[in-house]
């Protein structure tokens, strides 16, 4: 009980940080201590975060090998941006706006999950070929599924087509307006906190281990009547919803989208940043997005020269370090800090390491007290 309640008090003061540190980057923001080109790399760095993180759910945890990533983000981004254009500015869909401009900062987050969800249905494109393929044919369905998401893009009118779509910034203007703070940023890092937060509960829940338990060994999963179909279908639509609402939040950072911006080199950039922090570790997403972004910074002088260091990166990172910085475990199992501020259970997946319920036995709701019958 008093490692619970220490446990519990050690929840509340995160908390307690994370609202305070959002709170005083916003006011740095606001009094401009904190600059424009400052602003823009930490919200590329939230997005990044999200993106890297929606994709390690199946490249990492589940152990699939999705190549076509960005394509979901499109499509958040593409459906969250006629939605905030239709309700909050004058737009060639509707002219006027349907709704007062100052109501987009009560509503913006729902354009921003409509557009998660939206994602999330275009996951079944590769959802549900995933049940009866794996590893390099799958690898090829996502990266069809990619360029068939950016092909219709391209040839609808609508939107813009290879022109691409703008005016997102308009809601965001029209915050700023009623209320002048840095919308943009303070959304970007309240979803960062919202996701990564989604992705441990799910992670550290019954359904997460069972999503883990397909990684290790398929047949095996089901034989502990892990349902591997509803699994995969749960593991790709929760990751291409979180790729959207990174897509959403990344068409209003800029203001401008064309399908250009979700082609197969943003996949790669998920890729390498999955593989640099560590498959199935969330806190090697986070850090690795933080430091990818800041290397893009650093080569953005070499202009077009960087699409040749990114991939050239994920190689090196296959050759060399292939379990990435972290590997599958997180901060708080390396960092004695860590371990000590976040109490000894650490919230894994479940592989069925350590003591406890084995990964395959609580996915399946089989009692810790009868894991030496089920095995026998």
């Amino acid at each position: 009980m008093a490692l619970t309640n220490g446990k519990n008090k050690n929840v509340i003061l995160l908390i307690a940080l994370l609202i305070g540190a959002m709170a005083v980057v916003t006011a740095l923001s606001a009094l401009g201590i904190i600059n424009q080109y400052i602003q823009s790399v930490m919200m590329s760095i939230g997005i990044n975060i999200i993106f890297a993180s929606s994709l390690n759910i199946v490249n990492g945890y589940m152990g699939e090998f999705s190549c076509g990533h960005a394509g979901f983000m499109a499509v958040g981004a593409y459906v969250s941006s006629v939605l905030s254009l239709v309700l909050f500015t004058e737009n060639k869909f509707t002219g006027g706006p349907l709704l007062p401009p100052q109501t987009a900062i009560a509503l913006f987050p729902a354009v921003i999950i409509i557009g998660g969800f939206a994602a999330a249905a275009a996951g079944l494109l590769v959802a549900l070929p995933s049940f009866k393929t794996r590893d390099d044919y799958l690898a090829i369905i996502t990266i069809a599924a990619n360029y068939i998401i950016m092909t219709a893009v391209n040839n609808l009118e609508v939107i813009g087509a290879s022109r691409g779509l703008m005016g997102m910034k308009g809601a965001i203007f029209a915050m700023s307006d009623l209320i002048p703070l840095p919308w943009i940023l303070i959304w970007i890092m309240a979803f960062v906190v919202i996701c990564v937060t989604a992705i441990k509960r799910l992670m550290g829940s019954v359904l997460g281990k069972g999503i883990s338990a397909i990684k290790y060994d398929e047949i095996s999963a089901e034989i502990m009547s892990v349902n591997t179909n509803k699994m995969k279908l749960l593991a790709f639509m929760f990751s291409s919803g979180l790729a959207g609402i990174a897509g959403g939040l990344f068409a209003h950072m800029m203001g401008f989208i064309n399908p250009q911006s979700f082609n197969i080199m943003k996949s790669t950039e998920g890729m390498v940043m999955v593989y640099l922090g560590g498959m199935g570790s969330l806190s090697g997403s986070v850090l690795s997005a933080v430091l990818f972004t800041f290397l893009l910074e650093l080569l953005r002088p070499l202009q077009i020269l960087k699409w040749v260091f990114i991939p050239l990166l994920l190689i090196l990172l296959m050759q060399f370090r292939p379990e990435g910085l972290l590997g599958n475990r997180e901060l708080s199992e390396t960092v004695p800090a860590f371990r000590r501020f976040f109490g000894k259970d650490s919230g894994g997946t479940g592989t069925g390491k350590g003591k406890g319920t084995p990964g395959f036995l609580a996915a399946s709701g089989v009692p810790a007290q009868n894991k030496g019958s089920a095995g026998s």
